[in-house]
């Protein structure tokens, strides 16, 4: 384990490296081709910022994960690592997903475009036998057969995409999430002894590092600020889905079961989860498009209450640690069922307060954004 953590050391500070070198230049070459985010109605910033910021994560990550790997392979000829099929056909996905960000972040696609990606990205993955085959008793469902198993992989990868992007909205927020996911996952492959994967979280985990303090502390004025744009959300969001199916999946020839991972994968990402739920379900009650976008997400209603950026990011930081902790006391006390309950009537519960908090201020509960108000 000692030596394990070593090489997730190396690979994590390679990637953070990678970010500290490449994030500048990105930021340099945005300011110098005006590639930036435009202010908006339905956005919280109002200055123009380079968008680009998650460009630099996949190459990052691979190239810190190919030289940590060379690295244990060199010192550990016993114990070499090596590449599944599932392996192969993810990182073929994920350059899917990442050509998709890029694309949009430069010239702009539309959502049905961009939603015809996702699913040739996430088609992928079942098609190799890496499915959701069994929810441990939730509603009393145990194993499932691939036809069923199959298509709610698919909705599963392409819903953790869209909510990681769509959380994408205040400073830090989008990196963070991801990075306290990650992390769980970390723990989980660790756990389990799967190095090749506990060595690519960290190398991935690396690079949020360096882009979370120019995308919190970078100077507007100075123009050292940026963004992770869709090339980093989409590119977070793939990888949070691959994970949480990997570490889920029924399989003891590859991963023995854990009941404390699979409740913790449950627990990593309910919060952007539950939030394009509600505002799915609060579009619908206003018979808005569902797929428009508006001020309704999590952190708008948190600014809406008075909160600062920075105390609705660590707002939101608070109530991801509490569902973690919550679900991890609970899981020897309820059935997955009932902490699934338990975790919507807290979430309820949540709003809420905010919902109190808001009207008090005078503020609508929900921010309707017509067609032509939104210029982006």
């Amino acid at each position: 384990m000692s030596q394990q953590i070593i090489y997730i050391i190396i690979a994590f500070c390679l990637s953070a490296v990678c970010g500290v070198i490449t994030i500048p230049q990105i930021i340099n070459f945005c300011n110098r081709k005006k590639l930036y985010d435009m202010p908006s109605i339905r956005k919280i910033h109002k200055n123009s910022i380079p968008r680009l910021g998650g460009v630099c994560f996949l190459p990052s990550m691979l190239l810190a994960f190919l030289i940590g790997t060379a690295f244990y392979n060199s010192s550990c000829e016993d114990k070499q690592l090596q590449f599944s099929l599932w392996s192969v056909y993810f990182f073929i996905s994920l350059v899917i997903i990442y050509a998709a960000g890029i694309i949009d972040d430069l010239i702009g696609i539309g959502a049905k475009t961009k939603f015809s990606f996702q699913i040739v990205a996430g088609i992928l993955l079942p098609i190799t036998g890496l499915f959701v085959n069994d929810l441990y008793g939730f509603c009393g469902i145990h194993e499932m057969p691939f036809l069923i198993g199959g298509p709610l992989t698919l909705f599963i990868i392409v819903f953790t995409v869209n909510a990681i992007n769509l959380i994408d909205g205040i400073d830090g927020l989008c990196a963070s999430v991801s990075f306290i996911a990650l992390a769980g996952f970390l723990y989980c492959f660790m756990e389990a002894g799967v190095k090749t994967y506990s060595m690519l979280i960290a190398s991935m985990m690396g690079v949020l590092v360096p882009f979370f303090y120019y995308n919190i502390w970078g100077s507007e004025k100075k123009k050292q600020k940026i963004f992770m744009g869709d090339s980093g959300s989409l590119t977070l969001g793939f990888i949070l889905a691959f994970l949480y199916i990997k570490v889920t999946m029924n399989n003891p020839k590859v991963m023995p079961f854990n009941e404390t991972s699979v409740i913790l994968a449950n627990s990593l990402l309910i919060v952007p989860t539950l939030d394009v739920l509600r505002v799915s379900i609060v579009r619908l009650k206003h018979h808005q498009p569902i797929f428009r976008a508006d001020k309704n997400h999590i952190h708008h209603k948190l600014i809406r209450a008075g909160l600062s950026q920075h105390q609705a990011l660590l707002t939101i930081i608070g109530l991801t640690f509490l569902f973690i902790i919550l679900n991890l006391t609970l899981r020897h006390l309820v059935s997955l069922t009932m902490m699934v309950i338990i975790d919507i009537l807290v979430w309820l519960a949540f709003q809420v307060v905010t919902n109190k908090m808001i009207t008090k201020r005078g503020k609508p509960v929900f921010a309707s954004i017509s067609k032509k108000d939104d210029h982006t």
